[in-house]
C-alpha cells in the first residue's frame, strides 16, 4: 500500500506514471515552469477532472487567475475538487473552496513548504521506525545468520530512513539531492524485504520441512 501511495502521488508529479528523479524534484524542490495547481492537474490530479475542465483551469491559471473570471471556474472546483479539498473533509490538504484559497496554489510552485516537510517527516520517522523495530526484533530470532551480518541488516533500514528523510529537506534547496531520496527508499525497502521474507519462511515454511530448532540447541550452537 505504501508503494501504491507513492506511485499515485509522487509518481505522477511529472505527468508520467512511475517514480523518477523528476517526480522527486517536482514534489520537494518545485516545478518553476508552472504553478502548483497546474502541476497537479498535469500530474497526480490528472484523472480527477475531464480534459475540458482541466484545460479551463490551466488557462485561467496561466492568465494570472483573475478574480473577475472566478465565477466561470468555481463550478469546476465545486464538481471535481472540494469533495476532498475542504477543511471539513481533509484538513491536512490545501482547501479549494474559495477564491482566496485557490489563489494560493495558482502562484509559481515553490516546492514543499516547511510545515509540510515537518509534518511528513514526523509521521515517517515515528511510523516507519516502529515498523523496523518490530520486524527487526522478530528477525533477531532468525537462525542461520552470522551475528554481525544480522546486526547490520537490522541497522541498515534506520540508516537509510535518515538518508531518505534528510534528502527531502536538502532536495527542497538543492534538487540534485533527489537521487538520495530514491537510494534511501530502495535501501530500507530491500533490508525490510530480507527481514520479512526470512522471518515468514522460518516461522511458517521451515518447520514443515522438518527443520525445527530447539532454543537451547540453537543457543548452544551460537556459543
Amino acid at each position: 500500500m505504501a508503494l501504491a501511495q507513492i506511485l499515485l502521488t509522487h509518481g505522477m508529479a511529472d505527468g508520467e506514471f512511475g517514480v523518477s528523479v523528476d517526480d522527486v524534484v517536482y514534489s520537494y524542490h518545485s516545478n518553476k515552469d508552472s504553478s502548483k495547481l497546474e502541476a497537479k492537474l498535469n500530474g497526480s490530479m490528472k484523472d480527477k477532472a475531464s480534459d475540458a475542465d482541466r484545460a479551463k483551469l490551466i488557462m485561467w491559471t496561466r492568465e494570472g487567475a483573475p478574480l473577475e473570471h472566478w465565477k466561470k471556474v468555481e463550478p469546476i472546483f465545486q464538481a471535481n475538487c472540494i469533495s476532498c479539498h475542504s477543511v471539513e473533509v481533509m484538513p491536512s490538504i490545501a482547501p479549494l473552496t474559495s477564491y482566496e484559497e485557490v489563489s494560493k496554489v495558482t502562484e509559481t510552485d515553490k516546492g514543499a513548504s516547511l510545515d509540510s516537510l515537518t509534518r511528513v517527516s514526523h509521521i515517517h520517522l515515528f511510523g516507519i521506525a516502529f515498523i523496523f523495530i518490530f520486524v527487526g526484533y522478530i528477525f533477531s530470532l532468525a537462525v542461520g545468520f552470522n551475528e554481525k551480518v544480522k546486526a547490520a541488516i537490522i541497522a541498515i533500514p534506520f540508516a537509510f530512513l535518515i538518508i531518505d528523510i534528510s534528502s527531502w529537506w536538502i532536495t527542497s534547496i538543492f534538487p540534485g539531492f533527489a537521487w538520495f531520496t530514491i537510494i534511501g527508499s530502495f535501501g530500507y525497502m530491500m533490508a525490510f524485504a530480507i527481514m520479512w521474507f526470512t522471518s515468514m519462511y522460518q516461522m511458517w515454511i521451515l518447520p514443515r520441512n522438518g527443520k525445527t530448532y530447539e532454543i537451547n540447541e540453537w543457543t548452544d550452537k551460537r556459543e
